[in-house]
């Protein structure tokens, strides 16, 4: 395994998915893996916890 260069799907900037969040993802079960960077991830929560 090694670490993977993917496209943020809100902002179009790469990010790394390094070996470590994979090795997390497969332990936890997701199949998918992340459409996000760590900045939008962020963001996205910060909507939500304010939306309630």
């Amino acid at each position: 395994m090694e670490d993977k260069t993917l496209i943020c799907q809100d902002c179009g900037c790469e990010f790394t998915f390094t070996v470590g969040e994979q090795e997390f993802y497969k332990e936890k079960g997701f199949d998918n893996e992340p459409k996000r960077c760590k900045v939008c991830r962020d963001k996205k929560k910060a909507e939500k916890r304010n939306f309630r």
